[in-house]
């Protein structure tokens, strides 16, 4: 195989942690959208050769098997799950990519799905009896003193590149602004709980930026994406079955992951979109769209500032600043809107993301 094909792309509305999905397990959550993307795609469950589920919050075990299973796909489906974070969903599509390019599947369901509301409870346990201590954050490096607090880092990085709090906040504003003035294609968001649109974006202005919390530094509450549960997936597959389904197919060009200084992991994007782009022979002057993920606002300002991406090709339906993060689905999501997006403006798209321990994700896709 030469090219691996998106030819169906869903998500569920990004809800609030504590919001209209609050009830629901992962896997029902995942479900209805893959439910609903294979039938976009015309695909009967039984040609699914593989499901891979990004998940980063849940309980263990293997969820993208009790996806496949509540999906109502064949019992050989045995579901793959990977956990890379943030990065996750986004690495579910390249896996998804490699598995069409080696011959060993045709179809392939990729993506992430997150429940912060139904997260389990987490604690260290130690060997000398002492009790038990609850947790928030995972370890993502081997040393405590260079594993800072994701708010922290980002407001280190504000620092450091000289990012201030008004233009995070501008960001932040002008994030609601484009998703409350866009419309979504009727066949991206699947409706679920009664929803049909992400219910967070607001009008948000700059007296309420001036009253937010400060989370570190200029790293407010109002700048910083909130907790969100979600699901989002691709179907991936090889250039036969894209020509069968009669599809508007788009064509995963290329993608990578990469690591970086784990103190400051807002700023990984960087490297991981200079060289996807250098691989597929492109520069940022020609990249038409762009999912710029927005965890903290100064993430994004960085990452656009560092490769030469035009800012007006960025988020134009706003980004997770507006919707929330979902941890293990938030890459998928930014897949998800950059395929809908190339379906009604073709061109070249860039999707980005980057992780907790200085990890990033890169993907190139073209209609």
């Amino acid at each position: 195989m030469t090219s691996a094909y998106i030819i169906a792309a869903c998500r569920t509305a990004v809800a609030p942690r504590g919001g209209a999905f609050a009830a629901l397990e992962p896997h029902a959550l995942a479900a209805p959208v893959i439910t609903e993307a294979l039938q976009q795609a015309g695909l009967a469950p039984e040609r699914v050769d593989e499901v891979i589920v990004s998940n980063a919050l849940g309980m263990g075990g293997n969820p993208a098997r009790s996806v496949a299973l509540a999906s109502g796909l064949s019992t050989r489906v045995a579901g793959l799950s990977i956990d890379r974070q943030c990065a996750g969903g986004m690495d579910a599509v390249l896996i998804a990519r490699q598995m069409i390019l080696s011959g060993t599947a045709k179809v392939v369901i990729a993506g992430g799905v997150e429940s912060y509301s139904r997260r389990p409870l987490r604690s260290r346990t130690f060997a000398d009896g002492r009790p038990a201590q609850p947790y928030e954050q995972a370890p993502f490096t081997p040393w405590p003193d260079r594993d800072p607090d994701m708010a922290v880092a980002a407001a280190q990085l504000g620092k450091t590149l000289g990012i201030s709090r008004a233009e995070q906040d501008k960001w932040a504003i002008a994030s609601h602004a484009k998703a409350r003035a866009s419309t979504f294609p009727p066949n991206e968001i699947v409706p679920l709980k009664g929803l049909e649109h992400d219910p967070f974006a607001r009008e948000l202005t700059p007296a309420l930026c001036t009253r937010a919390k400060s989370l570190s530094g200029d790293v407010t509450s109002a700048n910083t994406a909130v907790a969100a549960d979600a699901a989002a997936f691709c179907i991936v597959v090889s250039e036969d079955i894209a020509l069968e389904a009669g599809l508007t197919a788009v064509r995963i060009v290329e993608g990578a992951t990469l690591g970086g200084d784990p103190v400051c992991p807002g700023i990984a994007p960087v490297a991981a979109v200079k060289h996807v782009l250098a691989q597929a022979g492109l520069t940022p002057s020609d990249i038409n769209h762009a999912e710029v993920m927005e965890a903290f606002a100064v993430q994004a300002i960085a990452c656009i500032e560092g490769t030469g991406i035009h800012p007006d090709t960025v988020n134009k339906g706003g980004g997770a600043l507006a919707r929330g993060h979902p941890i293990g689905a938030s890459g998928a999501i930014n897949t998800v809107r950059l395929v809908h997006d190339l379906r009604r403006n073709s061109g070249i798209g860039l999707a980005t993301i980057a992780a907790a321990g200085g990890i990033a994700t890169a993907l190139v896709l073209s209609a």
